[in-house]
């Protein structure tokens, strides 16, 4: 579809979901068109999707472009390098600060202004915080260059709050059927389903609240209907599992045992040792969620 075709569709309310190409980006777009939006989605990748454009929103015009002609009611903002070992310090800032600014500033000249910005921040912000269980009052202490961007993003977005209504979300670790082996669950789920006899990982004894990224985007969704604009919540299950658990529950699935060896390539400076948050705020505004624990989690990935 063309960019100057989009504004002229009437009917259901337009949603943007920006990174639609990713792996939340799909599971959110099904969540947000069965509850009766029509879904736009801005990639950065090359795609034959009618209702998808290609967009780099570190390209100031581009961005204005795009938002004149989607005219979106509702927005979630899920673009960025999520990769915490992505490597390129100047692409994770572009792409996570810069990127975010010009979708902003185009969402704020728009003739047609939207409902809600739902902005997806990242509970790495937090780093190693000296407490239990993680709320958004804890202060952040981010301790690498994705979370410092993720931070940055977060400040620089409130410089718009008195021009958009904007909601900023602070996901854990979550995971699924679809998710790059690029990150650590996936990874250890397909070499179980190879049967690999063998698996390099870094520090197996960190501990991170893994949730499913059906209940993540069911989060969004609500979150889109409720409109707590202003709020910060923590999308999380509340649960924390070690790696070593994680393996346990794949061993019991697979009916064989793992060798693991410790690569010190894999093992990340300033590695946050365990991140685990509290939902309750989430929770109290947007109502009961669908929720599984990290075991049903692996077994729907190690089953898909």
């Amino acid at each position: 579809m063309s960019v100057g075709s989009l504004s002229e569709a009437k009917g259901a309310p337009v949603a943007l979901v920006t990174g639609i190409c990713g792996f939340t980006g799909r599971y959110l777009a099904r969540e947000l068109e069965d509850a009766g939006y029509r879904v736009v989605g801005l990639t950065h990748q090359a795609n034959n999707e009618s209702n998808w454009l290609t967009v780099d929103l570190t390209d100031r015009a581009a961005a204005d472009a795009a938002i004149a002609s989607v005219q979106p009611d509702v927005v979630v903002h899920l673009a960025a390098i999520a990769f915490v070992a992505h490597g390129d310090a100047d692409a994770i800032y572009r792409v996570n600060v810069v990127g975010t600014r010009n979708l902003l500033e185009a969402l704020a000249k728009s003739a047609h202004k939207p409902r809600v910005v739902v902005l997806a921040s990242s509970a790495n912000i937090y780093g190693n915080a000296d407490v239990e269980i993680i709320d958004e009052d804890v202060p952040a202490t981010p301790a690498n260059d994705y979370a410092v961007s993720k931070l940055a993003m977060e400040y620089m977005a409130r410089l718009w709050m008195d021009r958009l209504p904007i909601v900023f979300t602070r996901p854990f670790n979550y995971t699924g059927v679809g998710q790059s082996v690029n990150f650590v669950l996936p990874k250890i789920v397909d070499h179980f389903r190879r049967r690999a006899p063998l698996i390099e990982l870094g520090n197996v004894d960190v501990s991170r609240d893994f949730w499913d990224v059906r209940s993540v985007a069911q989060s969004y969704r609500r979150l889109v209907e409720a409109a707590p604009v202003g709020g910060v919540f923590n999308l999380c299950s509340g649960r924390a599992y070690s790696l070593r658990e994680a393996i346990a529950t794949l061993e019991s699935l697979a009916g064989y045992r793992i060798e693991i060896q410790v690569n010190p390539a894999f093992v990340r400076a300033n590695e946050v040792t365990r991140l685990s948050g509290t939902n309750a705020r989430l929770l109290a505004a947007v109502g009961t969620l669908d929720d599984y624990t990290l075991p049903q989690t692996l077994e729907w990935m190690y089953r898909a």
